[in-house]
Parts: C-alpha cells; structure tokens; sequence
C-alpha cells in the first residue's frame, strides 16, 4: 500500500474515533463509528491473499448489521423522545438494542464468534488495531448510554469472561488466542463500567498497554503459531524472559501490571455487595490464565526438533525502532508498586 494512502487511512481512523468523542448527537455518534469501519477495512484486505479477504468480508457484514440495528435503535430512540440527545434513553428496549449493537460491534459474548476468525486473517498490525483502536468509540458510548438496570452489563461482561477464557483453551494459533484474551478483558470493562467509570477507563489503558506490549514482540520475531514461540530464544534472546512477562500480566498475576485492574474490580465489586459476582470472576479469569501460562512454557521450556542447541540462526538487527517496545514492555510488568498514586490521579 502507498504510503499517502496508509497515512489517508490512518488519519481517518483517528477521525472517525474523535467525531464519535465528541458527539452528542446520535447520528454523529454513528458517521464516526462508520468512517472507523471503512477507513480499516482497506488496510484488513492489503494483503491479497483468500485469508484475509474473507476476514475483511466477515468484518464488513458483521459491522454493517450492528450499524444498521444502532441506527434503527437510535432513529427509534428519537422518534420515542423527540431528540436526538445521547444522554437521553431513558426507554428500556431502546437502549438495550444500542447496547446490544455496541457490544456486536467490539466482540462481546454472546455476539463475539466473528472476532477470532477475523483475527486469524489479518496481519498482526492491523490486529492491533482491531484488538484496541477500534474498541474505543463503541465503549464510549456504552458508558454514556448506561441502562438503569446494569444486569445487562453484569451478564454480558461474565459470559465475556467465561468465553473469552474458555475458548482460547486448544487454540494453537496466536491472533485466535489473542482474540480470546481481548474478548475476557472487554468483559472485566463492561462488568464495572455501571459500578465505577474511572475504574474502567484505567482497565481499557492497562489493556491497550500490554496488549500492544505483546502485539509489538510477536511482530518482532513475526510469530504467528505456537510452535513458533520455541525458537524466540534462538531470534532475539530478551524477548524469551520478556514476554512471558508479559502474558502472565495479562493473566493478572502479582506483582504485575495486570493484577491491578483486576484487584481494584473485585475490590469495588465487594463493595457492592456482589462477593459471589466477584467470586465467579476471579474463578473464571483462571481459563485465561491457562492458555498464558501455555504460551509462556511453549516459549520458556521447549525447544524446536531441527534446530539444535549450538547452531544459532543469525541474529540480524531488527528493522523496527525497538524503543516504544522496551518502553511498553517495562510499563506492563513494572506498573503496580504505582497504584497508589493512579489511584489518586483518578477520580475513584
């Protein structure tokens, strides 16, 4: 791809994301969403190989009926209220099919079976994109839509937990597991955006941090399948004690950076009297961390069959400035002795 049209491309995604931030208007709120969807969709199909234009046609009609039901629910919304104010739906269906358009659109279970399959096609950058960018409009206006009744929250974020660990569990292929992984952290957000807004702003931060901490080693070493992970150490040794790191944060283990979100949630999901909510999650999020804890032994304790232990491939530099890597890499896994001063930044 031209590079005048990548950047065109790229300056549209940040367009479309800012259009919907800044609206207050539903069908405003709507052309942002759809310049995202259109401005990605050429870079999903850059590579002229079946895969991925099957990924690309996927995504364009999953998007295009969650488009068409937000648009309906909204026209709906303004036809019950006379205006067409986001703040304003007060109406029990209408905001529960945006709700419900809003949560096709990012991939949250039940509505979640086309994120894993779309992942798998494209390349690991536009993944990135798909697993984080693309993700912020719609759970902006989730959080300024928010129902009287959270139950609807409360249920789509625990089945996104359980499905999101559940179904990386005999996944081989990286960006499916990484699918996964995105589908279980969207439902630690949704689970306590009802509860404590600020709380989920930090744990969309934490997760676009580590996230793009992983996404940027496995482009490093252009590792696409688990059996690939074994030769890291013979590419790029760092990486080998690196990015295990990484994935046990995005298990939330301690003394991680991810452990924080997820111990702040079920420290105000307690506070709220749901201990057994809380409970089910904790337990649920221990799907996730086995296929983490997978990853980080195929990459740490296995070795790959044809390439013997005194023959090193050549290790050329990488191609690729390194810096914003080593930067994320060290956020994620370094980031917890600092919760008690986010949490005085935020308004909690």
């Amino acid at each position: 791809m031209a590079p005048p049209i990548y950047s065109a491309l790229i300056i549209s995604l940040g367009l479309g994301t800012t259009m919907t931030f800044a609206s207050t208007h539903w069908y405003l709120a709507w052309m942002g969403i759809e310049i995202n969807t259109l401005a990605i969709i050429p870079l999903m199909a850059q590579n002229h190989i079946p895969r991925a234009i099957e990924a690309t046609t996927k995504y364009f009609f999953v998007q295009a009926t969650a488009s068409a039901t937000l648009l309906f629910a909204s026209i709906s919304n303004a036809f019950l209220t006379g205006e067409w104010d986001i703040l304003n739906t007060p109406h029990t269906l209408t905001s529960t099919l945006i709700t419900l358009a809003l949560a096709m659109k990012i991939g949250l279970a039940p509505l979640h079976s086309w994120m894993p399959e779309v992942m798998q096609g494209l390349s690991l950058i536009t993944g990135l994109i798909l697993s984080t960018w693309q993700k912020l409009a719609p759970l902006y206006l989730i959080y300024q839509i928010q129902p009287n009744n959270p139950n609807i929250f409360i249920t789509l974020g625990l089945l996104s937990i359980i499905i999101g660990g559940w179904g990386g569990f005999n996944q081989v292929q990286l960006r499916k597991i990484l699918a996964y992984s995105s589908i279980a952290h969207l439902g630690w957000m949704i689970l306590i955006l009802s509860f404590s807004p600020p709380l989920a702003l930090l744990t969309i931060l934490i997760y676009i941090l580590m996230t793009f901490s992983l996404f940027s080693s496995f482009m490093l070493t252009r590792t696409t399948h688990i059996n690939s992970l074994s030769t890291t150490w013979a590419k790029i040794p760092i990486l080998t004690v690196s990015t295990p790191l990484i994935l046990l944060s995005l298990g939330g283990l301690p003394p991680l950076t991810g452990f924080m979100p997820k111990w702040l949630i079920l420290q105000e999901l307690t506070k709220q009297n749901l201990a057994p909510l809380a409970t089910l999650a904790a337990l649920s999020s221990l799907f996730s961390l086995y296929f983490y804890l997978r990853l980080s032994y195929a990459m740490t304790l296995t070795m790959p069959p044809n390439n013997p232990a005194g023959m090193l491939p050549w290790r050329l530099n990488p191609r690729h400035n390194t810096f914003l890597t080593a930067l994320t890499t060290t956020s994620t896994i370094c980031l917890l002795p600092m919760t008690p001063a986010i949490m005085a930044l935020l308004p909690f």
